[in-house]
């Protein structure tokens, strides 16, 4: 099988790592247990995923003219991402996550930097990335104009593009409509669809809910995939991991129920280790899992 070509927009951030025994209260300072620095932003965690995956990956995104930002361009080539469409600005820093890891749970402040300085004229000498890829995917730390002007590019090639809506916000119409997927979780979906009818949408929708799977529609007909039980260390990583094992799982033709068993695989591997992208598992390791759990079904 051709490895598939997974074009990559989105975010690229260092995330600063605190572990605690439990989240301080309002006003409250504690001792944490742990910190460290890792890769991440939701952009550059997906594209790591689908690399580890097996595909071809293209990274467009922005990074600041600072350490963060050489360490950050090297750590995705060492991964094998093309980072030849990441664009250094000189007027910004390289974004940044904040990240606190307590009680298996995490809660996250994301400081966007360079990543709010791509504009939808960036994308122009990248149109025939995007047009030659098999698929395309998206989150929303990066400026909404720079979406939807991929979403168009990509709708105009007829290339597949996952819209994953976090952080959550409403989306154009015109996104909601060319998307070939929209990846929310629960509290996303609620958001996105706030004021809008979300039945002309259910069949791009792939809703994410955690412990319990994740729920697709098809012809209407609505289905859980469920997901698998494991020892939990760090979610961080979880949402992202899925997302880049959804695209390359569709890249190489599997059926959506099959593909989303597949992302649940690999979301459930993430967990299993500490760091957003440290734990996420190679093809190997997921094709094994999968298969262990059929033998024990």
């Amino acid at each position: 099988m051709n490895k598939p070509t997974i074009t990559v927009i989105g975010s690229i951030n260092m995330d600063l790592v605190t572990v605690a025994a439990r989240f301080p209260n309002q006003g409250e300072t504690i001792l944490g247990e742990r910190f460290l620095t890792t890769p991440g932003g939701k952009g550059a965690n997906q594209a790591v995923a689908a690399a580890r995956l097996g595909a071809n990956v293209r990274m467009i995104g922005a990074v600041g003219d600072d350490a963060f930002g050489q360490e950050l361009i090297r750590s995705l080539q060492n991964e094998g991402v093309s980072v030849n469409s990441v664009k250094p600005v000189t007027h910004e820093h390289t974004g940044i996550a904040s990240i606190t890891i307590s009680e298996r749970d995490n809660r996250i402040i994301v400081v966007p930097g360079a990543n709010h300085a791509l504009t939808p004229e960036d994308l122009d000498p990248y149109e025939s990335v995007i047009a030659e890829s098999d698929v395309c995917l998206l989150q929303l730390e990066i400026p909404l104009p720079v979406v939807e002007r991929v979403v168009s590019i990509a709708h105009r090639h007829g290339v597949r593009v996952i819209v994953n809506p976090a952080p959550a916000q409403p989306l154009p119409l015109v996104v909601l409509e060319q998307a070939s997927f929209l990846t929310p979780n629960e509290h996303e979906r609620g958001i996105l669809f706030d004021k809008m009818d979300e039945e002309s949408f259910v069949d791009q929708l792939i809703v994410t809910e955690g412990a319990k799977g994740v729920r697709i529609w098809q012809d209407g007909q609505e289905r859980l995939i469920p997901s698998f039980h494991v020892p939990v260390v760090d979610t961080t990583g979880a949402g992202d991991t899925f997302n880049g094992a959804l695209a390359v799982a569709l890249a190489e033709g599997k059926p959506l129920h099959e593909t989303c068993r597949f992302a649940n695989a690999a979301a459930a591997l993430s967990v299993t280790k500490l760091g957003a992208q440290a734990g996420m598992p190679r093809r190997e390791e997921v094709e094994s899992f999968l298969a262990e759990q059929e033998r024990s079904q």
